[in-house]
């Protein structure tokens, strides 16, 4: 196609009509990569989200999926857990600020 020729005008439509058909290509390839990836889960007879979480990153199936261990709980409120790691929640903060010991919530 010999683009030279072509108006500004008509080079920006042409531009518009590109942009809209990549977009409808990339959904189509979305769309045909999901069903592909559905015909393998099927094909091997497992739910998808099992296929995906069997082998996690790149690791064996069945390995440890690095979860960290319950060190503190609310003696209020059991469901309420904390391993320790990252920042403290919100009941944590409350317990500790009223004057009271973190270690009490060591489970």
């Amino acid at each position: 196609m010999d683009l030279s020729n072509l108006s500004l005008s008509d080079l920006r439509n042409l531009q518009e009509q590109i942009k809209q058909e990549m977009k409808k290509r990339e959904v189509q390839e979305v769309q045909k990569a999901r069903e592909q990836i559905l015909a393998i889960a099927q094909s091997v007879g497992m739910p998808l989200k099992d296929l995906i979480s069997a082998t996690g990153r790149g690791g064996k199936a069945g390995a440890n999926t690095g979860s960290v261990a319950v060190r503190y709980r609310n003696p209020d409120n059991a469901s309420q857990q904390w391993t320790g790691r990252g920042r403290q929640p919100k009941w944590v903060k409350e317990w500790v600020e009223g004057g009271k010991s973190l270690d009490q919530l060591r489970v």
